[in-house]
């Protein structure tokens, strides 16, 4: 959570703002397609589907390198399109690895990074580079994926500056907004390359552009969690000492051909800015994301979370919150300072987004 005092919004406008931040629709279960598919939408919703849970192995494009043998191998929990079974330990959790020198980031690609696979189909995957700066990753749920595809980069760029935010501007200008380290600017392109990093399949030789894009419709209309009442005491926490600042509670979308996905309002509780987090949590540099640098994470769908951070090192809501530090300090001073009640309130909140 990043804190800093700058530009408040009233309890009353914040309280709007979560009681609006819905995807209009009767609410969906976890894993249901998102509300106002067309037949045609939801035909390509299933169909993708199985795209992703294909199995493949080295006879149909697997490898020569990779981590998993299937995307949903990884995106189990609680639902297909989910975050990973085992967070901590296994193949759901990636080794990164990278070099930051002179200001410049090395993604070690012609060493077999940035993500060192753990799997190859025959003999032994590359070694890490000994100088390099390893981090881990746990698997994150692709809920709402296609919503946070059509959020305009205008609705993004409004966060800017605020609690020291900035924009992945990446090389050919476009604003990267998926990934730890918002290295990607679109879904199509983060789902292209999970299928080269995490299975070693290529586009269009191993899999066809058609399976791909099906795959893709699938996390594109992947309904975000619904979110159960909120406690309103804990969301007045949550806005009093400066979690919203980085962690925005909504965003809205823009134009788009498929109308469930057109002008909504996401519950997102991310500004998708990269922000420094302090030396404890730094690990490796990706794109144009320093070490210190991550994406805000997403808080919806929190409450289907057993571990926290970005590598799974905190196994409590608190122990996430305390270990925030850089740009977030003032709002982990301000956590501090609570009352026990008021603690109470705040975690209540966090677990039923």
């Amino acid at each position: 959570m990043c804190g800093h005092r700058l530009v408040r919004l009233t309890i009353v406008l914040f309280m709007a703002a979560c009681a609006s931040a819905r995807v209009s629709g009767p609410p969906a279960k976890i894993g249901d397609p998102l509300p106002g598919l067309t037949p045609a939408e939801l035909a390509r919703f299933q169909a993708g589907k199985a795209v992703f849970q294909r199995t493949f192995d080295a006879a149909h494009g697997l490898g020569p390198l990779f981590n998993s043998t299937s995307c949903a191998e990884c995106h189990e929990q609680p639902v297909v399109g989910g975050v990973g079974k085992g967070e901590v330990g296994g193949d759901d959790t990636e080794v990164h690895a990278s070099k930051f020198t002179n200001n410049q980031c090395n993604e070690l690609t012609q060493q077999g990074g940035p993500v060192f696979r753990q799997h190859a189909t025959r003999g032994d995957p590359p070694p890490i580079p000994a100088d390099a700066n390893i981090g881990r990753r746990t698997t994150s749920a692709l809920f709402g994926f296609g919503l946070i595809d059509t959020i305009p980069d205008a609705e993004i760029l409004k966060g800017v500056g605020r609690a020291g935010g900035r924009a992945a501007r990446l090389p050919d200008g476009r604003l990267g907004r998926f990934g730890r380290k918002a290295t990607d600017a679109t879904l199509s392109e983060f789902s292209t390359g999970a299928f080269s990093v995490e299975q070693g399949i290529e586009v269009p030789a191993e899999l066809s552009p058609g399976d791909r894009d099906l795959a893709v419709d699938f996390m594109r209309f992947l309904a975000p969690p619904d979110r159960a009442q909120q406690p309103h005491r804990g969301a007045d926490v949550f806005q009093r000492i400066g979690c919203a600042d980085c962690h925005t509670p909504s965003m809205k979308t823009g134009p788009s051909s498929v109308k469930a996905l057109a002008h909504k309002e996401i519950p997102l509780y991310s500004d998708l800015l990269l922000h420094a987090l302090g030396p404890a949590l730094a690990d490796l540099c990706r794109g144009i994301a320093k070490p210190e640098e991550f994406r805000t994470a997403p808080l919806m769908g929190l409450r289907f979370k057993t571990t926290f951070l970005h590598d799974g090192r905190a196994l409590s809501l608190t122990s996430a919150i305390v270990q925030h530090a850089g740009q977030a300090q003032p709002s982990v001073d301000a956590f501090l300072k609570l009352r026990p009640e008021e603690v109470d309130a705040l975690l209540k909140f966090l677990q039923a987004l």
